[in-house]
This record gives structure tokens, C-alpha cells and sequence, in this order.
């Protein structure tokens, strides 16, 4: 899962990373400002935020630790105790805890913190596909414990990914293709998409990071029975047949066969999960059905989580926060890169 980063950062990642509390399960940087994206010059990316993630095994501890050495980090939340902070993380959004526009060591950051349960639970069952979506692309992994639990679910992940975006693509295709897939897997949907983020955003994390995309993703793609993957080429042949497309619904995270179900199934009729599933694998719109389960998924979490991100930044944070993103989309429009210069 580690990727080298442009620019040798490793020593700053690591003066970031110990400002915090260290009992950490899972940390990593991910984001514009950690690696290249299509249009962005190196001056710009070394004044993007830099984002990170820490999944830690327990949040009141966490927190309580945190509000202690980084009490500036948080809104006025802090006033509510590390138990009601805790609380807010887990039970509402993606069960993250977002700190955002924090100047460390030089650099202005922002850091979600979730469980570790929470985290293993997203990317085995894309219950919210909002940490899971990130970690389907190029992440820095800064920290990662001795948890088995914990690194196969982060494989598992890897692996949802290509079988969702395999069952959305045509019989012949490309690996630009599949990796643009995959990236978009967690936009679709987003509502941020359509105001306050670049439109060609997942066409540039691509297009500059192949290499990268290729180191997380070769492997799986070998071992994969449902498709032919030629690497000197870089082309793919996938098994679209309603047998292999039944295989591969079948090995969908739970919460997204339970969202196809839900589209599928008429009110009332109550069929189970396998026997839905089998018509879909014989419908020629089976990659839009996938596609809609995929996007009801992330929309009503990138709404909540949003919502909730209003409350743990604070009105002057969020309306700056807001400000920079309507700004990197204005810039994206007057590039205007197409998806087409990907192949």
C-alpha cells in the first residue's frame, strides 16, 4: 500500500505525524499537495493543504489526548469534551472527524480521525465508501500497524474496487480506462462535483500518477479470474457474460448489493439478494444499475458528512475552506484538460 511521495517530504510527513497523539493504527496523506495532478505546477502543489487520515482503535482516548497538546485545532466543539466529539464522529456522516486549515510545521493541513472498526467496516462493506474511495487511490502511507484485520480489509478494498469498475466497463478495454473507473468511483454521486470541486479533477489524479495507480492495482488485476489482463500492452479483456457478471455482483461489498437490491426489487416482493442480483447479471444495463448503487451511496454521505463538517471547522473555517475549493475549480475550468488526452 506505500507509495513514494514527490519531492523527498518524508521527513516532514514525520514532523506532522508527531504533533499528535501516537497511539495511531492507520496513517496516511493523501490529496493534491502529496502527489502530482494533471495542470498543477510543482509551486502550486507545495501550497496545497496537505490532507491526512488517522484511524486510531480508541477516539475518546484519542481525542482526549489531542485536545490536550492541539486544543487550537478544534471549532467550538471543544467545549463539548472528547466523549461528545467522539460521539459526533461515529454517529453521524462518514464517521470522521475532520479538523481542517491547520498551520503545522510550515504547512496548512487538515486531518480526519476514525475508529479503526469504523474504517475496516467501510472498506469491507463500502458502508459510506468515504475513507474507502480515498484509499482506492495513490494514498502516502505514513503509519500502519500490526493489524491482520486491518491489511486485509485494506487489500479487500482494492479488490471491490476493480470488480466494480470492471462490471461498469465494455468487454475491451484499456488500463486508462479501468483507472479512471476506479478513481471516480467515490465522486459519483457527490454533490461537491457539481459545486466546489474541479470538473476534471479525476481525469488529472490519473493522468499523472498511472505509475502509482498500476503499484496498487497489478496484482489484483493477474489474479483476477474474470478478466484477461495484458500488461505490455495495457489492455484488458473482461468476462461480460451473464455468468461472470453474476460472479462478480456476488463479490460486491454488502452495502452496495444491498443498494442494487433496493433499485431492483419492487416494493414488497422481498426476493433475496441472490436471486436480484442473477437478473441484473443478465440485464445489458447492469454497469448503470452498479453505477446507481454506487452513487446513492456516496451522495447521501458526502451530504451528511458535509453538513456535519460545518460544525466540527466552524463558520469561519468552512466559509475559507469553501472559498479555496470554488477557487481550484475556477482554475480547473480555465484548463479544461479532457479525459481524452488520458489515451
Amino acid at each position: 500500500m506505500s507509495l513514494p511521495a514527490l519531492h523527498n517530504t518524508g521527513v516532514l510527513y514525520r514532523r506532522i505525524l508527531a504533533q499528535f497523539p501516537q497511539d495511531i493504527s492507520v496513517a496516511f496523506a493523501y490529496g493534491s499537495g502529496v502527489f502530482q495532478q494533471h495542470g498543477i505546477s510543482q509551486g502550486q502543489m507545495e501550497k496545497n493543504m496537505l490532507d491526512f487520515v488517522f484511524a486510531v482503535d480508541d477516539p475518546v482516548t484519542w481525542h482526549t489526548m489531542n485536545l490536550l497538546q492541539n486544543r487550537k485545532h478544534y471549532s467550538i466543539l471543544k467545549l463539548l469534551g472528547p466523549a461528545m466529539i467522539s460521539s459526533i464522529q461515529s454517529d453521524y456522516g462518514a464517521a470522521v472527524y475532520y479538523n481542517t486549515l491547520v498551520p503545522v510545521d510550515g504547512r496548512m493541513i487538515k486531518y480526519g480521525v476514525i475508529s479503526t472498526e469504523s474504517l475496516i467496516d467501510d472498506l469491507l462493506h463500502w458502508k459510506t465508501l468515504y475513507v474507502a474511495g480515498r484509499l482506492h487511490k495513490p494514498v502516502k502511507m505514513l503509519a500502519q500497524n500490526e493489524n491482520a484485520k486491518l491489511r486485509a480489509a485494506l487489500v479487500s478494498n482494492l479488490k471491490s474496487a476493480v470488480t466494480a469498475s470492471i462490471l461498469m466497463l465494455p468487454e475491451s478495454c484499456s488500463e486508462d480506462d479501468l483507472f479512471l473507473q476506479i478513481a471516480g468511483l467515490s465522486y459519483a454521486g457527490d454533490f461537491r462535483m457539481v459545486i466546489g470541486e474541479d470538473k476534471s479533477k479525476v481525469a488529472n489524479i490519473v493522468k499523472d500518477n498511472m505509475q502509482h495507480f498500476k503499484t496498487l492495482y497489478s496484482n489484483i488485476l493477474r489474479d483476477c479470474p474474470q478478466l484477461v489482463y495484458k500488461p505490455q500492452q495495457g489492455k484488458l479483456e473482461v468476462d461480460k457474460s451473464p455468468e461472470g457478471q453474476f460472479v462478480q455482483l456476488m463479490a460486491l461489498p454488502r452495502t452496495l448489493q444491498q443498494r442494487i437490491t433496493k433499485l431492483v426489487d419492487p416494493p414488497g416482493k422481498n426476493r433475496d439478494v441472490e436471486e436480484i442480483l442473477l437478473q441484473v447479471a443478465q440485464d445489458p444495463e447492469c454497469g448503470a444499475v452498479v453505477q446507481q448503487g454506487i452513487s446513492s451511496i456516496v451522495k447521501s454521505s458526502s451530504i451528511t458528512q458535509s453538513i456535519k463538517g460545518i460544525a466540527t471547522a466552524g463558520l469561519w473555517k468552512t466559509t475559507s475552506y469553501s472559498s479555496r475549493k470554488l477557487m481550484k475549480m475556477w482554475r480547473g475550468s480555465r484548463r479544461k484538460p479532457s479525459v481524452s488526452q488520458m489515451s
